[in-house]
């Protein structure tokens, strides 16, 4: 709604629905940068081998709802996720609503950890 009059009252319920601002203990912003969504992990760990794993509300063959792919991450975005398969580098795309879970056989890259920098 845009207000083409000034109306204290308006102003004021704007100011209340501002979110505050955050400060660490060290009286700095926190910084800002990649966060910890499914996705950004697994960008984080591009090419390491693991097992995939999706279900499917709606499956073409009754009891095969699901799938895993032992495979590599290409790429991630924020609704899609994009697998070689391991052995035959078929290549699968993938939404991310039907993802379930990975298993790696290795230490995953994550973010840091310590709010502090």
């Amino acid at each position: 709604m845009v207000q083409y009059y000034w109306n204290p009252a308006f102003q004021q319920q704007q100011q209340q629905m501002m979110p505050p601002q955050v400060t660490l203990p060290s009286g700095r912003p926190p910084a800002t940068g990649e966060q910890s969504y499914i996705e950004n992990i697994l960008r984080l760990n591009r090419g390491k081998p693991g097992v995939f794993h999706f279900s499917f509300e709606h499956a073409v063959e009754a009891g095969k709802n699901t799938i895993a792919v032992q495979g590599r991450v290409e790429a991630a975005g924020r609704d899609h996720v994009i697998l070689s398969e391991i052995g035959t580098n078929k290549r699968y795309l993938f939404p991310m609503i039907y993802f379930d879970y990975a298993e790696f056989n290795e230490e995953l890259n994550y973010f840091n950890q310590n709010p502090l920098g």
